[in-house]
């Protein structure tokens, strides 16, 4: 197979065998790895709120949706990457997954370049955008710039562990994720607690860390015998793969950069409220994203799932994982949401003790907690359509729910009945149930029976 082999001990041919099994196997290092990662999120924001200031942890809180822009952009183009791959590996067409995987990672080199130019020269425009307090703004400014600066490691670490994750292996990408976790932890201790270094500190730490992951998952690549073995002479862009990627990773990545810009505005509605108010969504930010990491994790399994399984040509066996992993999701969402509305003021203290932070964020948790489990129906319905070369249909449906009905929503009621924290928080929830009705209606009219990209390629395996 010139020169390589086609697949290692790590890659996992999901054609055949439990299909619940490969849905559990697969999540679980997703799931574990994720925790990770949240881990050592919430160790800044734990350091920042107890050994820092107020400020600069309301900073470190309001950043994430611009944060979340940029990455919702690469992350939908990392998709088209990962569908791409994942089906032919499922065909078995080897050749063209090596030749995807190169035209992957020019690409990202390219892209990490550009974002990063974009994102520092953006900052300060998009804090004021959102009305930034002026006694937030400089550290804001400050922990996005470092942020921006190090976007290459991050891009070239998230789209190295895609490719893994599209034949299967979700492992090391694991292994590589724990290295970061606890290189990030031992770092903002270090520069915050002995140097002194503030949300500096807490940056340079997070840099760092991805810049570490990314080392690790690029080694493997260049090591590995398998079909997606990176060889640096190889790195060209070939114009077909790269079709076949935006043609998938476009509307996706659309998708997911306007809905962050989206929550751009929302995070304007919120800094309204001050500081306190501020600091308690940014504590509930880091709960929800806990909640939210099993359906994640398993809808990112349904994309690979269905991917291989279309590939193969398979079309029952790729519903029937989708049928699986929206159980799993739903199941595991609902037994979390019921702990989390029970210790929801245990959560908030945890992040900041401040008394008002305290009530505020437990307001928000026990508002928006209990509709989180209808989101499990448009992650994993989304990842599936996804896997199938569909991302057009999630993209329009999310952007009508998550932009165009939520600015309405917070517009027309904030007015109609007074910008109150309950109006706000209340945003959320209504997207997500409009989202995820329409997108079922969707999947039910349109369910998946073959792959939809063009995989007849001249030089494609037979």
């Amino acid at each position: 197979m010139h020169g390589f082999h086609t697949k290692d001990r790590n890659s996992v041919d999901m054609t055949e065998g439990s299909i619940l099994r490969h849905l559990v196997l697969f999540s679980l290092p997703l799931l574990a790895g994720n925790l990770f990662q949240q881990l050592y999120n919430t160790v800044d924001s734990w350091v920042v709120g107890n050994y820092v200031s107020n400020e600069a942890f309301s900073a470190i809180g309001t950043v994430t949706p611009i944060i979340n822009l940029l990455i919702g952009i690469f992350m939908g183009f990392s998709s088209g990457a990962s569908v791409v791959i994942s089906q032919y590996f499922g065909a078995h067409k080897y050749d063209r997954v090596k030749t995807a995987v190169h035209t992957t990672v020019l690409s990202t080199m390219l892209l990490s370049v550009v974002f990063t130019i974009v994102g520092i020269l953006m900052t300060p425009l998009m804090l004021r955008f959102m009305r930034t307090p002026d006694n937030v703004f400089p550290e804001s400014q400050t922990y996005l710039t470092i942020y921006f600066a190090g976007m290459i490691a991050f891009m070239n670490y998230f789209m190295g562990s895609s490719i893994l994750r599209a034949i299967g292996d979700s492992l090391r990408p694991f292994y590589f994720l724990v290295a970061c976790c606890l290189t990030n932890i031992v770092l903002d201790f270090i520069f915050v607690l002995v140097f002194h270094m503030g949300v500096d500190g807490v940056a340079y730490a997070t840099v760092i860390s991805e810049l570490i992951s990314a080392i690790l998952v690029t080694a493997v690549l260049l090591r590995t015998d398998s079909c997606v073995k990176l060889v640096p002479k190889d790195l060209r862009i070939d114009g077909e793969i790269l079709r076949q990627i935006l043609g998938v990773g476009i509307p996706a990545a659309f998708q997911m950069g306007v809905t962050a810009f989206s929550n751009v505005f929302v995070q304007g509605y919120i800094n309204q409220f001050g500081a306190d108010f501020m600091s308690g969504w940014g504590a509930y930010l880091k709960v929800d994203n806990l909640m939210f990491l099993p359906m994640q994790s398993v809808a990112l399994a349904a994309t690979t799932f269905v991917g291989q399984n279309l590939g193969h040509g398979d079309a029952k066996r790729a519903r029937e994982g989708t049928r699986s992993a929206l159980i799993i999701s739903v199941s595991v969402t609902a037994f979390l949401s019921v702990i989390i509305l029970l210790t929801a003021p245990y959560l908030i203290r945890f992040f900041n003790p401040k008394p008002e932070v305290v009530r505020l964020g437990t307001f928000i948790l026990h508002t928006i907690t209990p509709f989180t489990v209808c989101c499990c129906v448009n992650q994993v319905l989304a990842g599936s359509l996804r896997g199938a070369g569909n991302s057009r249909a999630p993209m329009v449906i999310m952007l009508a729910s998550f932009v165009v009905f939520r600015q309405i929503y917070l517009f027309t009621l904030t007015r109609l009945i007074g910008n109150s924290q309950t109006v706000v928080t209340l945003g959320y929830p209504a997207g997500w149930v409009l989202c995820s009705t329409l997108i079922l209606i969707y999947y039910l009219r349109h369910l998946p029976t073959r792959s939809e990209l063009d995989m007849r390629t001249p030089s494609a395996e037979p």
